[in-house]
């Protein structure tokens, strides 16, 4: 039950969202998705998009702390991503998911090194 409806029902736009982390911390997303498009693809466009930007406030000579708080603004989320698939891969087993695990891993060093 929440301050605002005595139902007790979350709001629709809260449970949208927090269905998105929830489905793939719980591995109920098929591991391809989340490896390929939720990682390889999304999350590595947010990563590079993240040091360009940081590129272009390092060039405006702005404070270094702001451009690697800008840099380095994706990681939390990549870190998620990485044990989202670990334990996702871990449910689905064998060789690919283990390829999988591996993977992840080297991205993840990837993103935060590059």
């Amino acid at each position: 039950m929440n301050d605002f409806d005595p139902s007790g029902a979350v709001p629709r736009g809260i449970g949208d969202k927090t269905g998105f982390f929830r489905s793939r911390w719980r591995g109920t997303v098929p591991l391809d998705r989340l490896f390929w498009r939720d990682m390889v693809f999304v999350a590595t466009t947010i990563s590079i998009v993240s040091s360009v930007a940081a590129l272009v406030l390092l060039s405006l000579k702005l404070p270094l702390v702001l451009v690697l708080a800008v840099h380095f603004a994706p990681v939390p989320y990549n870190i998620f991503l990485t044990w989202a698939v670990w334990r996702t891969a871990e449910k689905v087993g064998g060789a690919k998911a283990s390829l999988v695990m591996l993977g992840s891993a080297l991205w993840l060093i990837a993103t935060v090194v590059v």
